[in-house]
């Protein structure tokens, strides 16, 4: 069992950053590739970025790729996503997720076992 808790969100001006933490507890870190998520109003959850344990490998998704960071810290088991150049699109609420480790990253929801409880995301002037 894996326990999530983001932290890191806020209002912030279009153009600003932001960085997302998610913290682990409850089991290995290690064992585990996570992932960002977000959800907009009215829209379904969609995938942000991820990273495999294994293999270090990230992906992104289109509309953040070249704005977004995502990192790890294993001595802290966080996971972390830096947000940079922020358009009020980006505003949604932010979910950390986490699932068994596999070398290929993981981009779909269905995929992720664990999840946090969110972090609010404003990008408004």
């Amino acid at each position: 069992q894996v326990q999530l808790v983001e932290s890191g969100g806020g209002l912030v001006q279009p153009g600003g950053s932001l960085r997302l933490s998610c913290a682990a507890s409850g089991s290995i870190f290690g064992n585990y590739n996570m992932g960002w998520f977000r959800q907009a109003p009215g829209k379904e959850r969609e995938f942000v970025s991820a990273i495999s344990w294994i293999t270090g490998s990230t992906a992104y998704a289109d509309s953040v790729k070249g704005r977004f960071t995502i990192s790890r810290d294993n001595a802290k088991n966080t996971v972390y996503l830096q947000m940079n150049s922020l358009k009020p699109e980006d505003t949604a609420v932010y979910y950390c997720a986490a699932r068994p480790q596999t070398r290929r990253v993981v981009t779909t929801t269905y995929e992720y076992d664990y999840w946090g409880q969110g972090t609010q995301v404003t990008v408004s002037s």
